[in-house]
């Protein structure tokens, strides 16, 4: 098993969960974070720090079809790796409670990383 980032983290890109990872696998994109899944050690205290419940165990219902878990895999081989807390979006809370952000706002592009 290891956690994944959802389209929950689409355009809020929280980074309290980067602050608490003991491994540092979590990588940026423009406007979302995902998780290197051969890096995460299963521990979990990613989860609880998420503000937009993102991050879920690749074994969740919500990944039932393994796209977030492909989606982690493939960004995480190509965005750039963080490793502290930076400052979320300005429209970060009024974007946590929109669903349906994959198709509507996703970007490729990387993040700056650190």
């Amino acid at each position: 098993m290891t956690y994944v980032v959802t389209d929950a983290c689409i355009r809020c890109k929280y980074t309290d969960c980067v602050e608490v990872c003991p491994v540092d696998c979590f990588y940026e994109g423009e406007n979302m974070l995902v998780i290197h899944p051969e890096e995460c050690i299963d521990c979990g205290v990613c989860e609880p720090e998420c503000p937009a419940e993102a991050i879920v165990p690749d074994t969740d219902p919500k990944d039932k079809d393994g796209k977030w878990l492909e989606l982690n895999t493939k960004y995480a081989a190509e965005w750039p790796n963080i490793t502290r807390k930076i400052d979320a979006p300005d429209d970060a809370d009024a974007m946590a409670e929109e669903t349906g952000k994959l198709e509507k706002y996703f970007s490729p592009n990387p993040g700056k990383g650190d």
